[in-house]
């Protein structure tokens, strides 16, 4: 056995304490090699603890306890670092499992990297509940998931389009989830194994036993057929809340209508505010000020009001991929199978020319999953005509609306439908998307497409014909509290410098003559340094002239003054495209908030974060953590404006979908303990002004159309059945929102 290190990062802490209730591996665990097992003799691995105070713990027989000091952490993690790597390529068929165990007070969120000596990481993560130790297991490989046409491995590759797949063979053990990173490490170099906690907003504790790899089972063949019936949801299995018959729906119609009475709760103003809090001018549309020293928005009659709400209130999301395609796009015609692996997951799909079969759709392309494009059915519309009959969408739509009255909520939030802009009843976000057809640059990391040349003036153009769009949707109406334009800009991610200037590095390459982002960067230099001379000593360059510059140039950073130099022209990026959406949307809608443009937690440099915050009325992040941890937001203070939360979500699988989402619970009792912990994080920091949870539906069981998101996040299922454990959640928070908020 080779000597491990054990490396422990961020306030992190462990002991070796004696296993309870020790896991007792079932008939199918052949275990291939034992990595760790804390008994004497096996491995005397040196304990070290250099993020700490440097000790050394000695190992006996015993498990490993870890103990994650999260409280303003925004990241702790374990590390089992091999002195060499692991090899591991004698095995073509296995899994890594461990025995843990939770000793702790709340469920742990855990992720479990692993990674090869070339940098390649495969993440995914799981819940471990408080309780006895269990096994859990994560797929390193298996030659017989291959698919037939030879494109490679279905578990580790997404390659059914869904973003975590139906476990392949029955046992009591738990598999780690698949998030992200590559699927396909180096089996004969593996340099870490680390399990990390993030943005917790408490202490956790886990004990770890019994480090082993084991061959994988006798996968199920039929673990990807028929998994999907005729409402969408899972055929395999029963749980609560899952709709058995037409009738039964109609049933569950009727019962939730007696509960649903459209009254806002007791200390409500007209807009949601606080009725019973103090009172600000009232300017017939809302606004932000600070009351009582912390950021609040103010309603149109001058309360004090804080967003609360639900992301994605439309039913365009929901389709899924069914493995068909036509020969002829146009008329439909010529059907076929276009990938059996996907075909094969529906029990039942609708024929031509029967009712539901309204609800096929067609993807012309897709962002990522199995097929790059082909027909879709939407499982959730033909559950709302069959629950709602006629006019099914409206109606669904007048329900939703109580229901988010009932439940508490202050607003609808992003991507409403359109149709709700003129309820008159609840307060909505308004959103746009700006589209044209000008020039473009990159950050190298363009998650959701190439970013817009900011300072092409086609630019400017596509951003005034989105202003008029909403414009002309929201139609000057009080009830609009402001508008989200776009979604996650690839602005910069913090992983490197060369990530965090992406745009920057792969703009200084191209020629200004086409591209007027590197153009303005030439001249934003020349305007800096007195000569090409001046800035070649500066950055280490050897640049023979300005033209050459502008002409495209080796952009590697090699000096501190070539970084703030970056760091400054990002900030010019930012600047350029916050006052071009700030000045439409001022031009267009004068009264309404300009809300930004929703940073996303992996991707917000605080270069453009502080340009953002000249223009923009309200900073947006969506931050799908467990919380909102002090120390991580600290920098909003030196900004001192109003901030909100666009999305963030958590979910688990209890209820028959394959992948809880971002943020993973034990079961939708701790997933509602979640939320609320999560909101209790925003409402009681004094710079945000609400929080909007994504999404209002879970995401289909075989995946969004899109890109292949099949979570549970929904506080409603498939079949239109609310998650009574979070709408209780729900209720509870809202009901004591303003009270905590100004409870101090």
């Amino acid at each position: 056995m080779k000597k491990v290190l054990f490396l422990i990062l961020a306030s992190l802490s462990i002991s070796c304490t004696q296993t309870e209730n020790a896991h007792i591996p079932v008939d199918t665990d052949e275990t291939l090699e034992i990595l760790y097992d804390f008994e004497d003799g096996v491995i005397a691995p040196e304990m070290a603890f250099p993020a700490s105070k440097g000790a050394l713990v000695e190992t006996g027989s015993t498990a490993l306890n870890v103990k994650f000091n999260s409280e303003n952490n925004a990241w702790s993690a374990f590390v089992l670092k091999p002195e060499t790597p692991y090899d591991w390529s004698a095995y073509d068929d296995f899994n890594i499992a461990f025995d843990i165990s939770n000793q702790g007070e709340h469920s742990v969120h855990i992720y479990l990297d692993v990674g090869d000596a070339k940098g390649a990481n495969y993440t995914r993560a799981v819940n471990v509940p408080v309780g006895p130790s269990r096994t859990y297991y994560a797929k390193i490989a298996g030659h017989d998931l291959a698919t037939p046409d030879g494109r490679g491995d279905i578990e580790l590759n997404f390659l059914s389009g869904l973003r975590n797949n139906p476990v392949t063979w029955e046992s009591d053990d738990e598999q780690f989830i698949s998030f992200w990173g590559k699927k396909n490490i180096n089996t004969s170099a593996i340099k870490h194994i680390r399990f990390s906690v993030q943005s917790a907003l408490f202490n956790k504790e886990i004990t770890i036993d019994n480090i082993r790899l084991r061959k994988n089972p006798p996968k199920n063949p039929d673990y990807l057929t028929d998994i999907v019936d005729k409402f969408g949801q899972n055929a395999k299995l029963d749980y609560p809340g899952k709709i058995h018959s037409e009738k039964e729906l109609i049933k569950r119609r009727e019962k939730e209508a007696e509960t649903l009475t459209g009254e806002l709760m007791h200390d409500r103003s007209r807009f949601g505010g606080w009725k019973n809090g103090p009172k600000s001018k009232a300017t017939g549309y809302f606004r932000a000020e600070k009351v009582k020293g912390k950021w609040m928005l103010i309603d149109p009659e001058g309360y004090a009001y804080f967003a609360t709400g639900l992301d994605i209130i439309r039913l365009g999301d929901a389709a899924t991929m069914t493995g068909y395609d036509y020969e002829s796009v146009q008329d439909r015609t010529g059907r076929h199978v276009e990938l059996a692996l996907r075909a094969d997951m529906f029990e039942w799909l609708p024929k031509k020319g029967e009712p539901l079969a309204k609800h096929f759709g067609y993807m012309p392309n897709t962002h990522s999953g199995a097929l790059k494009k082909g027909e879709s059915f939407n499982f959730q519309r033909a559950n709302l005509e069959r629950k709602y009959g006629k006019n099914y969408e409206q109606k669904w739509l007048d329900v939703t609306v109580d229901r988010m009255i009932s439940w508490g909520f202050t607003s609808l939030g992003n991507w409403t439908s359109p149709k709700l802009y003129q309820n008159n009843k609840i307060p909505y976000f308004a959103n746009g998307w700006i589209r044209g057809k000008y020039k473009t640059v990159s950050s190298g990391q363009d998650f959701w497409g190439a970013l817009p040349d900011v300072f092409d003036p086609a630019f400017a153009e596509a951003t005034e014909k989105t202003a008029m769009k909403v414009a002309r949707e929201v139609q000057d109406s009080p009830w609009c509290v402001g508008v989200f334009i776009d979604n996650e800009k690839s602005f910069g991610r913090p992983n490197s410098k060369s990530t965090l200037y992406g745009i920057v590095i792969n703009t200084l390459r191209r020629d200004g003559a086409e591209v007027p982002t590197k153009a303005h960067f030439t001249k934003m230099m020349k305007a800096r340094y007195a000569s090409i001379a001046e800035l070649n000593e500066a950055w280490k360059k050897n640049i023979s002239s300005w033209s050459e510059f502008d002409k495209g140039i080796d952009s590697s950073l090699t000096t501190e003054a070539q970084e703030k130099d970056y760091g400054d022209m990002l900030g010019a990026y930012g600047e350029q495209y916050f006052s071009i959406v700030n000045t439409m949307m001022k031009k267009y809608m004068p009264n309404h908030l300009y809300l930004g443009a929703r940073f996303p937690d992996w991707g917000m440099p605080i270069e453009v974060v502080k340009a953002s915050a000249k223009h923009v009325d309200v900073i947006s992040f969506n931050v799908y953590k467990e919380g909102l941890i002090k120390k991580k937001w600290d920098f909003m203070e030196e900004i001192d404006m109003p901030a909100i939360i666009g999305e963030f979500h958590m979910g688990a699988t209890d209820r028959g979908m394959y992948h809880p989402g971002l943020i993973v619970a034990a079961d939708q009792k701790d997933r509602a303990k979640m939320l609320k912990d999560y909101m209790y994080s925003v409402i009681d920091n004094p710079y945000f002004v609400g929080a909007h949870y994504f999404q209002y539906a879970d995401g289909p069981l075989t995946g969004r159309a899109y890109d292949g998101e099949n979570y549970n996040i929904g506080f409603i299922s498939v079949t239109d059945e609310p998650y009574a454990e979070m709408v209780e959640a729900s209720k509870e928070l809202n009901a004591a929102l303003y009270t905590r908020r100004f409870s101090d």
